[in-house]
């Protein structure tokens, strides 16, 4: 499917009287729509650090019991990924084990490092063997390499935050103790929740809630929290040394709607941006629908704004992913008709307000516009709650090169015509700065404007 794919989900626990293997295994399944190529869990178990991961979903990777049951311990790391950086392949899964002349480290990292190539490059000239090719073993490196010279790991991570440029969140694991970490940007979600005696960490609040976790806190902008024998401290050093630039896609796509983020909930924000967009470009229709999953809140406000009637629009196929992607143009169709079919009972003879989060290449688009003609709409509006994307992402987003993008090379006029649309009407920058009331820190909206914070 033409959209862009989710950056990673990363999980992290100390319980010192729960199964901590299968918590985090229901964690992982909660955040699955983070990325759905290969996932993995490690735990601490006799002075040692354990691990299983794989290509392919979470329940696919532990689908044997006995794998759980084999991975005991106090604490663990888990990990969904899709790649933005390093390629494909079980290599890359992660949690990362290393063991090096201090001991075991487990890692699990959402973001993308933009200095990787260049701190690889350093650490080759001194004798590193790579075994992945992505930028977490870059990271790992760079914390094994500060921690010969720190009397502690927290401090070795606190070494590192002056190294690593781009986007991290971490959870971090040695034998001993668990630790998260988030960049001094703050691009990629990362909260703390408890549950009885157990600190939890997860990129989204939707994991505490399939396990009976309470969410207490994001973590701050460069902050490390640790937890070491069951207490918790915090190392603020690197907090507000760089302004906020929290990824403002999270809201309008990647984050489930369930989740809240910086106190601001992900459904509310997508409504809000419907609300918006019913405002800044009004219509006369029938019904107002969205393209699932995250155009549907963004539908109902644009709804609720302009007094049109919501409806669905779409019946979605539940066994079919986000990276559901076919290289073949033909197989491409197949996809978009595999994955979404039109309700005709709704559609038909109605003048149909169409709403997505965002137009990528625009190949999509235009083939749910053509399923919406052929069952019987009698016009088509497309309103996307997010500007046009005329800039790649260096922080964690697999958004392709300008060339790809339609609203590089084609005017708002050139790109309805190309997906088929009677009127097209993009969400403002000016509207965007107001989908997230609540928030408590800035956004990085790089994509939109060209404007990078790094």
């Amino acid at each position: 499917m033409d959209k862009l794919k989710e950056e990673c989900g990363v999980f992290g626990i100390y319980d010192p009287n729960g199964n901590v293997s299968k918590t985090t295994f229901y964690a992982l399944m909660a955040l699955q729509h983070r990325g759905q190529e290969s996932c993995g869990i490690a735990v601490n178990k006799n002075k040692d650090i354990y691990h299983h991961k794989g290509d392919g979903l979470v329940n696919d990777v532990f689908h044997d019991p006995q794998i759980l049951d084999n991975l005991e311990g106090t604490m663990a790391v888990g990990h969904v990924r899709y790649s933005t950086t390093g390629g494909v392949g079980p290599e890359n899964a992660q949690p990362l084990v290393l063991r090096y002349i201090k001991g075991n480290l487990a890692i699990a990292h959402n973001g993308n490092l933009r200095n990787a190539d260049e701190l690889r490059k350093e650490y080759e000239r001194t004798g590193a063997i790579y075994q992945t090719t992505s930028d977490t073993e870059v990271i790992a490196y760079t914390i094994a390499r500060q921690r010969l010279n720190e009397p502690s790991i927290q401090q070795a991570v606190a070494r590192s935050m002056d190294l690593l440029k781009g986007s991290f969140s971490l959870v971090i694991m040695s034998p001993q103790k668990l630790i998260a970490a988030r960049d001094p940007w703050g691009f990629r979600p990362l909260c703390m929740g408890r549950k009885g005696d157990a600190y939890i960490f997860a990129s989204e609040s939707c994991a505490f809630d399939a396990i009976g976790a309470e969410y207490e806190r994001e973590l701050l902008p460069g902050e490390i929290v640790v937890i070491e024998k069951g207490q918790l401290t915090s190392i603020t050093d690197h907090v507000n040394k760089e302004k906020s630039s929290f990824c403002i896609f999270e809201y309008i796509y990647f984050a489930r709607p369930d989740s809240h983020i910086h106190g601001q909930s992900v459904y509310e924000s997508r409504r809000i941006a419907g609300e918006i967009l019913a405002k800044e470009h009004p219509i006369e229709a029938d019904i107002a629908i969205g393209v699932p999953d995250s155009g549907v809140p963004a539908a109902i406000g644009f709804a609720k704004q302009s007094g049109i009637e919501y409806a669905d629009g779409f019946v979605k196929s539940r066994y079919i992913g986000r990276t559901f992607i076919q290289p073949d143009q033909a197989d491409r169709e197949i996809a978009v008709r595999m994955k979404l079919n039109p309700l005709k009972s709704n559609i038909e003879g109605k003048r149909v307000v169409m709403v997505d989060d965002s137009i990528v290449r625009g190949t999509t688009c235009a083939h749910i516009i053509q399923l919406l003609r052929k069952a019987g709409a009698k016009e088509v509006h497309v309103r996307i709650s997010s500007p046009p994307f005329l800039w790649p992402c260096y922080f964690g987003t697999d958004i392709p090169s300008r060339s790809q993008l339609v609203a590089f090379s084609n005017t708002v006029e050139e790109t309805r015509k190309l997906i088929g649309a009677d009127t097209l009407g993009y969400l403002s920058l000016e509207g965007l700065q107001d989908i997230a009331p609540n928030a408590k820190y800035g956004f990085c909206e790089a994509c939109f404007t060209g404007n990078y914070p790094v």
